[in-house]
């Protein structure tokens, strides 16, 4: 079964850097640009797993992370937050939540793959 990823940012740069990112991979990729599209996509896709940004307009993403927590069809779900948010009070508000594990922009390619990888599997697309 091919992984889903959900990414929720409402940063264009970030989307699009991050779509190319997992395009080497074989996964679904789904993106919202904030919060509240996020649980929108998170209720109808059921991803493997959310990348998320924390400072979005609308519903910014711990409020989307709370909202999941709350509701039995999305609260297993696996979130990776990818922020700018640095201070230990982001990322013990993060841990009590639930967030899988915190990633800070900017991040390393590298990085974040491993993080992810640990989270579902990330096999590399076969050449055509």
């Amino acid at each position: 079964m091919i992984p889903r990823i959900l990414n929720v940012d409402d940063s264009t740069t970030i989307r699009l850097s991050l779509a190319r990112l997992f395009a080497r991979f074989a996964c679904e990729w789904r993106q919202a640009v904030n919060g509240e599209e996020g649980l929108a996509a998170a209720l109808q896709e059921k991803p493997d797993l959310i990348l998320s940004d924390w400072n979005m307009p609308v519903m910014d993403g711990i409020t989307m992370v709370r909202r999941m927590r709350e509701n039995p069809a999305l609260k297993r779900i696996p979130v990776i937050m990818l922020t700018t948010e640095a201070g230990p009070e982001h990322i013990a508000t993060a841990a009590r939540l639930g967030v899988r594990d915190y990633v800070t922009k900017p991040f390393r390619d590298e990085e974040l793959l491993a993080k992810v990888g640990r989270v579902i599997p990330l096999i590399p697309r076969e050449e055509t």
